[in-house]
C-alpha cells in the first residue's frame, strides 16, 4: 500500500519550479470552469424558476371555474353512493358552457363515471372561454417552479464542466505528447550501459 501525503489545498497555484505553462493554463482552466459552471447553473435555474411561478400565478389570477353541464351520459358506472365516492375517479365527458362574452362552447371535460346529461359539473376556463385544467396552487407552483429551475439550472452548468473537461483533456494530450518528445530525444541518453 503506496502512502500518500498529506492532502494539498490550492496546489495548482504555489509557486514550483517544476511548474509548467500548461500547468498555470489548466489552473486558470478549472477555476474559470467551476465559476462558469456555478453562475450559469444559478442563473438559469433562477430565471427559469422565477419565470414558471410567474406563469402558473398569472393563470390563476386569469383562469375561472365555470359552471358547465354535462350533454350526454359519461362513460361508467357511478361508484358507489357513498359518501365521498366518486370524487378521485373520473373520465373524459361532453360538456357544455357559457363563456363571460355569452357565447356557449362545447368540449371535453374530467367528470364523474355515469354523469347523466343535464348533470352540473364546474369546469376551468381561460379568459377566451376555452377549458383548461384547474391552475396549480402557491405550494404546487413552487414545487413545478423549484423542479424545473432546478433541472434547468443543472442543464446549463453541464455545458461549462463539459467544456472544462475537453479543454482539460485537450491539455492533458498535449502535454502527454510533449513529454513523448522529449523523452525520445533524452530517454536513449539515460539507457546506454555505462561498463
Amino acid at each position: 500500500m503506496a502512502f500518500r501525503g498529506p492532502k494539498v489545498w490550492l496546489w495548482r497555484w504555489r509557486r514550483n519550479p517544476l511548474k509548467r505553462r500548461t500547468d498555470t493554463v489548466e489552473a486558470w482552466v478549472v477555476l474559470g470552469t467551476w465559476v462558469l459552471t456555478v453562475l450559469a447553473g444559478a442563473l438559469a435555474g433562477g430565471t427559469a424558476a422565477r419565470g414558471v411561478e410567474r406563469g402558473l400565478a398569472q393563470e390563476r389570477l386569469q383562469w375561472r371555474p365555470t359552471a358547465a353541464l354535462v350533454t350526454e351520459r359519461a362513460p361508467g358506472s357511478p361508484a358507489g353512493g357513498g359518501r365521498g365516492s366518486g370524487t378521485a375517479l373520473r373520465v373524459w365527458g361532453k360538456v357544455r358552457w357559457t363563456a363571460v362574452d355569452g357565447t356557449e362552447h362545447t368540449g371535453r371535460a374530467r367528470v364523474r363515471p355515469g354523469s347523466a346529461a343535464g348533470t352540473p359539473v364546474t369546469v376551468w376556463t381561460d379568459p377566451r372561454g376555452r377549458l383548461v385544467t384547474e391552475p396549480a396552487t402557491p405550494a404546487q407552483a413552487r414545487t413545478r417552479a423549484g423542479t424545473i429551475g432546478g433541472l434547468a439550472g443543472a442543464g446549463a452548468a453541464a455545458v461549462p464542466l463539459v467544456a472544462g473537461r475537453a479543454l482539460r483533456a485537450r491539455l492533458e494530450h498535449r502535454r502527454m505528447a510533449r513529454w513523448d518528445v522529449e523523452w525520445a530525444r533524452f530517454g536513449p541518453l539515460w539507457s546506454r550501459n555505462t561498463w
